[in-house]
């Protein structure tokens, strides 16, 4: 998937707070703190990311791909819930590979922009 470079550079320099409300981020990383507890579908629905629009949805998965490469490796996507709030913790070996399972339609393992949709929509 191409993007332009506007939304590239804005999506650099966005914060997951200019599109999502830092009270119900807050809320939903406090809610899967206990290690194994991490749901994605009621985690995007607490940070109120089902509701968003398509490029908004977009422009949190350009955050999350912290390598800039395209994709949400293995690597990146333990480090999700980080992506969200600094202070987070990070998910455990057994919760990255179970959303790595629901996200990487394709089985190239890793998860595409068009996956990170799906992914959110059918939270």
């Amino acid at each position: 998937m191409k993007i332009d470079a506007v939304t590239f550079f804005q999506s650099c320099r966005m914060s997951m707070t200019d599109l999502l409300n830092a009270e119900d981020i807050k809320k939903a990383v406090g809610a899967f703190s206990a290690i194994d507890s991490f749901d994605h579908k009621k985690f995007f629905q607490m940070v109120g990311l089902k509701k968003k629009s398509a490029d908004d949805v977009k422009k949190v998965f350009h955050i999350l791909d912290k390598d800039k490469s395209g994709f949400i490796e293995e690597d990146e996507l333990g480090f999700i819930l980080k992506g969200f709030s600094p202070d987070a913790r990070d998910l455990s070996a057994k919760e990255t590979k179970t959303l790595m399972a629901a996200g990487d339609k394709d089985g190239d393992g890793k998860i595409g922009v068009d996956e990170f949709s799906t992914l959110v929509a059918e939270s």
